[in-house]
């Protein structure tokens, strides 16, 4: 019979990998995977966490109290604690929330690793992307401008050192660690960081003591000590099923004792999809919101602001042929037709919450809950008239041109007060979502304005709202995000899609399976050199009670 494998997840952000390893079945719907210790510094990432991890508990469906919270039947989160106590301090006990590299983080991992390799020994998985801040090639244009910004001295580029210390210590058979692809090319003290960080991967725990592989390279090369590049550990989403086109660095760390039984068949690999999916068949139907507006938000207010830009964008209409004025045309109808009885609601929009058949089956269940009547965290930001018609404009001229407008595109009327403007270093200031692509990288950018993540419908005049984004980041409709508007998008940027995940925990479960194998059949096992069985002082010591923040 197949055990269920343990797993830890570091730096979890709203758990986005252990949501895809957590829901993996094998047939007859058997758990492969059991998340046993997160851990997450940000504390309102943990309390989403938190409620994940709870609900995982249940192993026939989510309590009905979490349904009325997420339909508003009632306006307050349930007491948890309260209502499933036993179930509230099993999640307490799984996640924690530590900060990587303090004394108490350290004390706490050095014994409950200890416990870990005690009750499962070196049959675990690690998870875990170390915040990417300082490698996203976004994060370093930013701090370009920053003249006090020293790269050298930002101790966001070690944090990678953390996730190689809990490597070593925990052993597990495979590890995963995903981070954005300006790892690739990040410097540290003049150097390359990625060889530096890959060493630090393979040696950890001894010589040699993990291979380390690629889950969607072209190259004939199997490892990274056989020649593999840095660019072929990038995957791109797209080709996978999802709605976007994120490429991420994925490292698949194997312990050597199982990566020498390993055949070509056994290695961890993806499979590609060449169909690709838009994310008109993610959003496209969901029920429709108005933006709001800064100052003096009322649905009247919105729809004069509609009205004042369709007339603005008319008299400054830029040259186009016969067919793509029909095209934009349609575009501005669309909008004026918004303001012509009830606008649209900006939050709490009933209707339907399905995906359309369009859309793969199987991401369309991935994401499809029929229990929700009302999406939550679906209510759209304010902004200034201006940008309403900027976004306006972006979204019909992209209807007209099947691309979204460069700054030179707009004409000077709808030109705003950036010295950059024309320069050209920020052609894509605003940029629409092309319906039938997949949208572009979801970042926590969304956070501070969404010129980059402009709805591509004209009659909604406004950015993506944290639902949609979750949508395009293949959550679940039933992931709730705990915090302010802001914290929400910054958590569903940041994650690792779920889907994504799940695709990843299935290939590593054939490993997993060649694993047992080995244990079971002592001619073929290799036995794991000496220099990595795991010892420590403390793995007989009990687990001390660690106080909640």
């Amino acid at each position: 019979m197949t055990r269920i494998v343990p797993v830890v997840d570091l730096f979890s952000g709203p758990g986005g990998l252990a949501e895809g390893f957590s829901a993996f079945q094998r047939p007859q719907g058997r758990r492969r995977y059991r998340i046993v210790l997160s851990i997450e510094k940000d504390r309102t990432a943990h309390r989403t966490l938190l409620l994940r991890a709870f609900l995982r508990k249940f192993k026939r469906g989510f309590p009905p109290e979490y349904y009325d919270f997420l339909n508003g039947r009632v306006t307050e989160e349930p007491d948890w604690e309260k209502l499933y106590p036993g179930r509230w301090n099993a999640a307490w006990n799984e996640t924690q929330c530590l900060e990587l590299g303090t004394y108490r983080a350290n004390l706490f991992l050095k014994q409950r690793i200890a416990q870990i390799r005690k009750k499962y020994g070196g049959r675990t998985v690690l998870l875990g992307g170390p915040p990417c801040q300082a490698y996203s090639v976004m994060g370093r244009s930013r701090n370009a401008g920053n003249a006090s910004y020293n790269a050298d001295k930002d101790e966001r580029q070690s944090l990678y050192l953390e996730y190689a210390d809990v490597l070593r210590k925990l052993q597990p058979t495979i590890a995963v660690m995903e981070n954005v692809k300006g790892m690739l090319s990040a410097r540290l003290n003049g150097q390359s960081v990625f060889p530096e960080i890959m060493r630090s991967l393979q040696h950890a725990g001894g010589n040699n003591a993990y291979r380390l592989y690629a889950l969607a390279s072209l190259s004939f090369a199997r490892s990274w000590d056989e020649g593999l590049s840095p660019r072929d550990f990038l995957v791109h989403a797209e080709e996978h099923g999802l709605p976007q086109a994120r490429h991420r660095v994925f490292v698949i760390c194997l312990r050597r004792d199982i990566a020498e039984t390993l055949e070509d068949r056994d290695l961890p690999r993806l499979q590609r999809n060449s169909n690709m999916v838009p994310l008109s068949h993610i959003i496209g139907a969901m029920p429709k919101l108005r933006s709001r507006l800064s100052g003096c938000d009322a649905p009247c207010s919105w729809q004069d602001a509609v009205r004042m830009s369709c007339a603005l964008i008319a008299a400054n209409q830029p040259p186009m042929s016969n067919e793509e004025d029909r095209r934009f045309q349609e575009a501005l109808a669309c909008a004026l037709a918004t303001t012509e009885g009830s606008a649209p609601p900006f939050r709490d929009a009933h209707g339907n919450t399905s995906l359309p058949s369009m859309c793969p089956s199987s991401l369309r269940d991935w994401i499809f809950d029929e229990n929700i009547r009302v999406l939550p965290n679906n209510e759209t930001k304010a902004h200034m008239p201006a940008d309403l018609t900027r976004y306006l404009f972006a979204a019909a001229f992209a209807r007209a041109f099947r691309r979204s407008p460069k700054t030179f595109d707009f004409p000077d009327a709808f030109m705003p007060n950036h010295m950059n403007w024309r320069t050209g270093k920020f052609e894509d200031r605003y940029r629409v979502q092309i319906p039938d692509l997949p949208s572009t990288t979801v970042t926590s950018h969304l956070s501070k304005d969404g010129h980059y993540f402009i709805h591509p419908d004209p009659g909604q005049c406004r950015s993506l709202t944290v639902r949609e984004a979750a949508r395009l980041q293949t959550f679940p409709d039933n992931y709730f995000f705990h915090g302010t508007r802001t914290q929400q998008y910054i958590q569903v940027g940041n994650a690792v899609p779920p889907f994504l995940a799940h695709q990843i925990a299935r290939t590593l479960a054939n490993t997993l399976d060649h694993h047992d194998r080995a244990l079971t059949n002592p001619k073929r096992h290799v036995s794991a050199p000496a220099h990595q069985q795991f010892a420590v002082e403390a793995l007989h010591q009990p687990l001390a009670a660690m106080e909640r923040p």
